[in-house]
């Protein structure tokens, strides 16, 4: 096993297009890992991997890997509705464990292998990269330092021009509700966690969940397929201090996309914002705000002590995936527990069902 002054030896299961964008350079960029082991359904897809990234071992099988004596940590990367059964087999080889989110594509799913995982005495993450974001931090402690005092509304909206009704082959299986892959599933997860991390999570929430793409085209082929997933998301609730929130999210926005939070405080207000709502070169988030009455809302640059990552020239959606890396390292360290773990995937997968019942639901957050 490896100790807090050697490299977490690393095992990645999948080797899609979010394994290569994004987990692949991470891991490479930070010394506190080694890549050891890939395993692919698609033997040349693991073996290019290996070759780009001076991978030890190519494994022949999922079982090959999770019992790899080489392995510390089992990365899951392959599609959601894979990821139950590739984690549960590295939590029966005693294997700390990285999944992707969506964890699962249940409830129940996720909250068995949570109980799994903490019976077998593993440490679990969930890819929930957002919440440790720099400026998601940076956000949390001017909230926390009653920048606005106290907060009276939340306001979010993110919308990406992709998930249309016109799609590539590679996002197929995200049509299908069942594989709990739509924008709603994955984008909402991951800005609900970033936000609610700030803000604090809602006691209660109402929602509206929609479909307005009900088939998708897939772009090489032609081929038609039915679509039953969710591509709006429109979610009012109320925090804990009374402050009530309003989010809209929505997949296949053709101009003008992005992320733009704002926060209202009985002291002065924030605006959070980012032309992209994934994250390429240079989409960085600003931050502005007024501390005050009736004052123009001035930007407020991110402090220098808040960058923590090596050096790059990584987009900004892989540097806040190096940033919970750089967070499970120092947990292994440190004995630690601050990276997202499946607690964290079980409390967003409830916040989504309440979502979906479209009633106003009370947040009972049971793990």
């Amino acid at each position: 096993m490896t100790s807090k002054h050697s490299p977490i030896r690393v095992g990645i299961i999948g080797v899609g297009n979010w394994a290569r964008h994004g987990h692949l350079r991470v891991l490479n960029l930070l010394p506190q890992y080694h890549l050891q082991a890939v395993y692919s359904e698609r033997r040349e897809r693991a073996e290019a991997a290996a070759g780009e990234y001076s991978i030890s071992e190519v494994a022949d099988s999922v079982e090959a890997l999770v019992n790899n004596p080489e392995v510390d940590l089992v990365v899951v990367l392959n599609t959601a509705p894979q990821h139950e059964k590739t984690v549960r087999s590295a939590i029966a080889a005693g294997k700390d464990v990285y999944c992707e989110w969506p964890l699962t594509t249940t409830t129940a799913d996720s909250q068995n292998l949570l109980q799994l995982a903490n019976k077998a005495g593993v440490r679990h993450i969930v890819g929930l990269q957002r919440r440790h974001a720099p400026h998601n931090r940076y956000l949390q402690d001017l909230l926390q330092q009653g920048y606005v005092g106290k907060v009276r509304s939340v306001r979010m909206h993110v919308s990406m021009n992709y998930f249309q009704a016109m799609r590539p082959n590679a996002l197929r299986w995200t049509a299908p509700e069942e594989n709990f892959s739509s924008v709603i599933a994955i984008y909402a997860g991951h800005f609900l966690d970033m936000l609610f991390t700030a803000t604090g999570w809602p006691l209660s929430v109402s929602g509206l969940m929609v479909s307005q793409f009900p088939q998708v085209t897939i772009k090489e082929t032609g081929e038609v397929l039915p679509s039953t997933a969710p591509d709006q998301l429109v979610l009012s609730g109320m925090l804990e201090d009374g402050g009530v929130i309003s989010i809209h999210i929505e997949g296949g926005k053709r101009n003008g996309s992005g992320v733009q939070i704002d926060i209202t405080g009985d002291q002065g207000d924030l605006k959070i914002s980012n032309r992209s709502a994934f994250g390429d070169v240079g989409d960085d988030y600003v931050i502005e705000g007024a501390h005050g009455d009736n004052l123009t809302l001035e930007v407020l640059p991110l402090p220098d002590n808040y960058q923590r990552l090596p050096a790059s020239s990584l987009p900004s959606a892989v540097l806040e995936l190096a940033e919970l890396y750089h967070v499970y390292a120092q947990d292994v360290a440190e004995g630690t527990q601050a990276a997202a773990t499946f607690n964290d995937a079980l409390r967003l997968h409830q916040l989504l069902d309440a979502a979906k019942s479209g009633t106003q639901s009370p947040l009972n957050w049971v793990a």
